[in-house]
Formats: structure tokens, sequence, C-alpha cells
């Protein structure tokens, strides 16, 4: 890292694969998964394109079947894409002929991403890129509230976070619970809760359709 000061929240998902094609689009699926339940569906075909340009370049300049990692990191305004895999060798950008098709991944990341870039690993080397996240900075500043609201929850009724599973997983079962408390809580004071969940409902719609 670059050692800069981190003011802003940052949601991290690791996703392991298989340099194959077929697992080429099983991680742009489960990267455009990641991004809806972080809020940020307007990414998701942007980020998809240079997912799998990304991988794919893992498949043909790494080898098929070789092992490697992307990394989606939510950094305040900017989705920064990351693949890593096991081979030091540093991709060049280079002007291809009108008939090769190598090399044309890394000119779509310098074209649509505001920033992009190669670094060596401990285990080998990652490529990256930084896109615009596309949303508000209300819708940000929520999604920020959520997570925070959730750690205090789980750490609360588990005094740490369950081992064995994702850090979204397990903020997942999080929310759930804490939607069902407080589902309970309403019911309780003589409220309906499907008229509260409505209300949510339309409330988080109209927020979505005026971003």
């Amino acid at each position: 890292m670059s050692g800069r000061e981190v003011t802003e929240r940052q949601l991290r998902c690791v996703l392991p694969f298989e340099a194959a094609p077929a697992e080429v689009r099983l991680l742009r699926r489960a990267a455009a998964r990641q991004l809806c339940s972080w809020g940020v569906q307007r990414a998701v075909d942007e980020a998809g394109l240079l997912v799998t340009e990304l991988a794919t370049n893992v498949v043909k300049h790494v080898g098929e079947g070789t092992s490697a990692t992307l990394i989606l990191e939510w950094r305040g305004e900017l989705l920064r894409l990351e693949v890593h895999d096991k081979s030091r060798s540093m991709p060049s950008l280079r002007a291809p002929s009108c008939d090769e098709e190598c090399g044309r991944g890394l000119h779509l990341l310098a074209a649509m991403a505001v920033d992009w870039g190669t670094m060596l690993t401990a285990a080998g080397k990652a490529v990256w890129c930084e896109i615009p996240i596309g949303v508000g900075r209300q819708a940000c500043r929520r999604i920020e509230r959520a997570v925070e609201a959730l750690e205090r929850y789980e750490q609360f009724n588990n005094g740490v976070a369950p081992r064995g599973r994702s850090r979204d997983t397990s903020l997942e079962e999080a929310a759930i619970e804490l939607i069902a408390d407080l589902l309970h809580w309403t019911t309780a004071r003589g409220h309906d809760p499907d008229s509260i969940l409505d209300r949510a409902q339309m409330h988080y719609e109209a927020e979505a359709d005026a971003a």
C-alpha cells in the first residue's frame, strides 16, 4: 500500500477462482452479486467487463487451471479490482496489430479505468484498476452506517465474528437477525410489521430512483 491515510470506510471481498473460461463467467456473476449486495448495481456492467478481461488474461498468459484471486474493494467513490496470480511476469502495454488479440485487455483497462497498474507480490503479481463507483454520497453513507450497525449488532450477539465464514456472509446473517429483531420490536409496540417493511421499501426505492 502507499501509506496514505484512509479516512473513508472500505468494503472488501476476496473471490478465489481457477483460470478457465467457464470459471471466468462464474467469477463475473459472483462479482455482480457482490456489488449488488453492496448497493452499487450501476457499477455491475463496467466492472463485469473488466473482471472478464483481467481473469481472461490469467487464462491466456499464465495458464489454464492456474489458481488466482479477484479482490473487490470499495474505497469511497472508487471501486478497485485486483487479480492476483502466481506468475511474476509483468504484462506490458503495447500497440497490438489489427489481427492480434493479446494486449487488447490492457488497452481496455487503460481506456475504462481512472487508474490501473501492476505490482509484484510475495506469491507472484497483481494487476489492478479503479473505476468510479457511480453512486451518490448519501447512498454511500447509508451503506457505511448499515455496516457499522451490523458490526456492533454482531459483536453484541456473538462477541467475535463467527469463524469459518466470509465476512460478507457473517454480516448478511447479522442483517437478517437484526431485521427480525426490529419486526419483533414493532409488533410488541402494536405496530404492523408488514406496514413498516412496506414503508422502508418505499423509502429505499424513492432514494434509489432519485440517485
